[in-house]
């Protein structure tokens, strides 16, 4: 599983209606509304790094109010779970 993060900057008065458009794009897993310089950040997870530019160029840039994107591609996840497996050393405390 391929996971991006993809920071978008909309026009002010379509955030609500372009977050909820993105929400809706096969790939797309979560969208939030952020502070800052970005408007939105959606998470894309998909098979095959190809499927990133059905997902992101070809319909998530396209939809109205989308001013300006930049991706971020994961190479590595790391959770509470992880890190705790990762550094564990069998003992019993």
């Amino acid at each position: 599983m391929i996971t991006a993060f993809v920071l978008i900057q909309t026009d002010a008065s379509r955030i609500p209606e372009s977050a909820q458009s993105i929400s809706e794009i096969a790939g797309i897993s979560e969208v939030y509304s952020v502070t800052g310089e970005w408007d939105l950040i959606a998470i894309a997870r998909v098979s095959r790094h190809e499927d990133l530019a059905d997902v992101i160029a070809d319909r998530l840039s396209k939809i109205e109010g989308i001013r300006s994107t930049t991706t971020q591609i994961a190479f590595r996840s790391y959770s509470q779970h992880d890190l705790d497996a990762a550094f564990s050393l069998g003992f019993d405390s």
